[in-house]
């Protein structure tokens, strides 16, 4: 017995030198490296505002900088209120071409976040849009609507199980009784303008 007190008692004491210190580094994975790519956007600003003022060609932006706006555009696009849209690919690409449209206007001295900068032009450019293919989807309905004849009602009933084909012809179409509203309430509001011109 008394040899295993000793054990016991030898285990219990441990110097502190032996012990691994581990210490948890929050690494954050972020997809965009917001240093990095505010230190590429003051490089690639001073070629541009250099070559602006010489008269030459303004360069393109880096791949780095390509890279980051397509990142930041692909990750926008899988937020809730984006990433169910059919066309969440033409979303992706307009908020590059946006992106790339106005890099010049980013100004490294008034903000050192472009992340932010850019994500906000993307935000804005998936706006736009969905209101495009909301017009383009009224513009559809009112064609179905305006042009289907009896048959193609009894047909919509027929093989959609539909009541009302009009609110059918809407959720096709992804569109809400509001939208429908307001791009009517548009169109009249253009028709009026022609009509006092």
């Amino acid at each position: 017995m008394r040899k295993k007190k000793k054990i016991e008692e030898s285990d219990d004491i441990i110097e502190p030198d032996l012990i691994p210190i581990v210490e948890e580094e929050e690494e954050t994975s972020h997809y965009v490296d917001n240093k990095e790519f505010l230190a590429e956007m003051i490089k690639w600003k001073k070629k541009y505002n250099t070559a602006e003022e010489s008269g030459r060609k303004k360069p393109p932006v880096s791949n780095y900088i390509a890279e980051s706006f397509l990142k930041i555009a692909e990750h926008l696009s899988y937020r809730p209120n984006f990433m169910n849209y059919p066309y969440r690919e033409e979303m992706v690409g307009d908020g590059v071409e946006n992106c790339l449209m106005y890099a010049h206007n980013f100004d490294p001295d008034k903000s050192k976040n472009p992340f932010s900068y850019f994500t906000q032009i993307i935000y804005f450019a998936f706006l736009r849009r969905i209101e495009k293919e909301k017009k383009q989807s009224y513009i559809k309905y009112k064609i179905m609507e305006d042009n289907a004849d009896e048959r193609f009602h009894r047909w919509f009933k027929e093989n959609y199980f539909a009541k009302d084909s009009s609110a059918s012809f809407r959720e096709i179409f992804n569109l809400t009784e509001n939208d429908v509203n307001r791009f009517t309430d548009d169109k009249k509001k253009k028709k009026k303008l022609k009509n006092r011109k």
